[in-house]
């Protein structure tokens, strides 16, 4: 069976979307491979079809918790039951469980911290693997927006086993991060498919505003005038919630999110959205890695990005389903102190480093160390991986280029909201593309947009009775 019969039969697709097919055949051919596919693009299935050609199991490595739940209840929805996902979702039994038939399952989903503990890295490395997949791949770069310091370890697990070829997947990397990603998964030969992350069927709009409140207002009348579903991205946890019981105030579906909560309650909230029962949702940038929901329409920030990749990556959330869209970036200039002093809050400073590194060199175990030193869970584990490599000195000088990397990229997204120039064609230049066409409703430096659309009142209406109808039958049904 060729990979077109696979595509129809298990897949119920006629044709490949771009950029699919290719990645297809180099992992089939079992070559390392990184493919930057836009958001929407269907990243899943590089990796999904391959495994019905390719014997053994299939290990994806995930970041976040709720991204492999999301991408586990498809794949069995869709008929896929030999699936499954080591996480802490799972109580003491089920994890025994699954450990002691794990050979049993196509495609095994874990988490980089869970790679940590030895028993599962052991019981990986008695599998028969038939290919290994990063996904959200650029969280591996240690200049990348969403850096986690457990993905540098990633290339030393695969080197301690015999392993396949791996597949590397992300929405959006510049050069940077892709060496990065290459250096750290020590691929070998890798084959590279990069696509345009232009996304014609979302519009940009950025308005400078007075202040928060200024920003309230305007974000009561959006919700209550226009349709969703729709995101609204907000640089804190505390704003998500306050944000979310305002807009709730003027008859609206929203609902906040963030890494504050439960995982429980994240996977309720996330659900909800994603079946329609929710119109719209607050939240931090811990909202919306890998969440199959094809038609958002419309994708706010009421803050500065920190990064244009992460504004990218968060943007590219809209329209999944090709239809217009509108990704709206409201600001005012007192966003750009709160944001330098979040995204430097989780990087330690030198005395807590030297702190943390004498407590250590003494004995204090290093639960008992973080906590007397007072770093974030991110800063432990940052500091940690670098002691375990360099000195003392060379961890602290690390750190602080990543401070000043930072700043770098908090600039050149400040350039962007504050130049002239057209702001799909600013973004699509960091990342080293030219615009291939200019849609009618572009941007709003470009000119009118009709975004008429998002007025239909009575379009949105339909969605929420068709929410609460489908709310009831289930109900109803159990």
């Amino acid at each position: 069976m060729d990979i077109n019969e696979i595509l129809k039969e298990r897949f119920g697709f006629e044709q490949f979307k771009a950029g699919q097919e290719e990645v297809i055949q180099d992992v089939i051919s079992k070559k390392d491979t990184i493919a930057i596919l836009p958001t929407g693009s269907g990243k899943s299935l590089c990796y999904q079809l391959p495994a019905y050609l390719l014997s053994g199991t299939v290990l994806i490595v995930s970041p976040l918790v709720a991204l492999m739940e999301d991408q586990v209840a498809i794949m069995k929805r869709n008929g896929e039951k030999r699936v499954v996902a080591l996480n802490s979702f799972l109580s003491f039994t089920e994890r025994t469980h699954i450990m002691q038939h794990l050979e049993r399952y196509k495609f095994v989903f874990v988490s980089p911290e869970m790679l940590l503990q030895s028993y599962v890295l052991e019981k990986l490395k008695q599998l028969s693997l038939a290919l290994i997949v990063v996904d959200e791949a650029h969280c591996i770069s240690q200049w990348g927006f969403d850096f986690r310091p457990d993905y540098l370890r990633l290339g030393e697990f695969f080197e301690d086993m015999e392993r396949p070829n791996i597949l590397a997947l992300t929405a959006t990397a510049d050069d940077q991060v892709l060496q990065d990603i290459i250096h750290y998964l020590r691929l070998d030969a890798v084959k590279v498919h990069k696509y345009s992350l232009d996304r014609p069927n979302i519009s940009y709009v950025i308005q400078e505003m007075n202040g928060e409140q200024e920003k309230t207002q305007w974000l009561q009348k959006r919700v209550k005038e226009t349709t969703g579903p729709g995101i609204v991205y907000v640089a804190s946890r505390r704003r998500a919630d306050e944000l979310a019981n305002r807009l709730n105030e003027g008859g609206a579906s929203v609902a906040s999110y963030h890494a504050g909560m439960s995982q429980e309650d994240r996977a309720f909230i996330q659900d909800q959205f994603i079946n329609d029962e929710i119109d719209w949702i607050c939240a931090t940038n811990a909202f919306g890695m890998g969440i199959h929901k094809d038609n958002v329409r419309q994708v706010i920030h009421e803050h500065i990005p920190a990064t244009i990749a992460s504004y990218a990556q968060e943007v590219g959330r809209a329209g999944r389903d090709g239809k217009l869209s509108v990704a709206t970036l409201i600001y005012s200039l007192d966003d750009i102190g709160k944001i330098r002093f979040i995204m430097h809050e989780d990087l330690p400073k030198e005395e807590e480093i030297r702190h943390f590194n004498e407590l250590i060199k003494s004995g204090v175990t290093l639960a008992e160390a973080a906590e007397l030193v007072g770093m974030s869970e991110t800063g432990i584990r940052v500091v940690q991986y670098y002691l375990e490599r360099l000195s003392l000195t060379d961890t602290i000088s690390r750190i602080k280029e990543q401070g000043i990397e930072k700043e770098k990229q908090l600039q050149k997204m400040m350039v962007i909201i504050q130049s002239e120039k057209c702001i799909r064609e600013a973004m699509l230049e960091f990342f080293g593309e030219r615009k291939a066409i200019k849609p009618a409703s572009c941007c709003s430096i470009c000119g009118e947009m009709d975004h008429s659309w998002i007025f239909d009142l009575e379009r949105k209406d339909g969605q929420r009775q068709l929410a609460d109808w489908s709310q009831r039958l289930g109900q109803l049904l159990g």
